[in-house]
């Protein structure tokens, strides 16, 4: 396989913590995270079907006038970033509070798409549809991803660390995830993702 091939233009790659991790916090993680998930969730609107996502609009911006506004594209980005950091915060793979803007050790790659010569007219229509095989993967992953952290719990509480392969796959999980929703609600990209947890 060419490595033009290999390469999604969606990324995702989270700094594993190269220090003992704080084993209170980790125990109360579930208690640490509520104040942050509450503002994700007003910040996101609570919207269930689009996660807060400017996803109705854009496609009819693609469909009529082949445009994507910049300024849709940078919110449910943001958006999408923000919600990567809660998730990770949740998921233990780091010890830092989620920040509404500090993007340091989260590196999310989702290029701004030239509407006209990138995005297909009417692929946003069924995007949503395409990625089926996706969501049942996805379904499947994360049930084995929330297994991993459980046992990374209780890794970090006995040792004080996040064991990497455990890590490698849970932020393998969210790089799929990331991709998958970057297609089917951001429609980033017209490119189909990848069935892979790797980069």
């Amino acid at each position: 396989m060419s490595e033009a091939a290999k390469s999604y233009p969606i990324n995702l790659s989270i700094d594993y913590p190269d220090k003992k991790m704080n084993r209170i916090t980790t125990f109360f993680r579930l208690l640490t995270a509520i104040p942050i998930f509450i503002i994700f969730i007003l910040i996101s609107g609570g919207m269930i079907a689009t996660g807060g996502f400017v996803f109705v609009p854009a496609v009819l911006m693609l469909l009529f006038l082949q445009k994507y506004p910049k300024w849709w594209f940078d919110w449910d980005l943001a958006l999408t970033k923000f919600g990567a950091r809660v998730w990770a915060y949740l998921a233990l793979l780091r010890d830092e509070y989620p920040s509404t803007d500090d993007e340091r050790l989260y590196n999310i790659e989702i290029p701004y798409p030239k509407a006209e010569e990138e995005l297909h007219r009417w692929l946003p229509l069924i995007k949503w549809l395409l990625a089926v095989p996706h969501y049942i993967a996805l379904l499947f992953l994360s049930i084995v991803a929330l297994v991993t952290v459980a046992v990374a719990w209780l890794a970090i509480l006995f040792t004080g660390r996040y064991p990497k392969v455990m890590f490698d796959f849970v932020e393998g999980v969210f790089r799929w995830a990331l991709r998958v929703v970057a297609y089917a609600f951001l429609l980033a990209t017209d490119r189909y993702p990848p069935f892979r947890l790797s980069n």
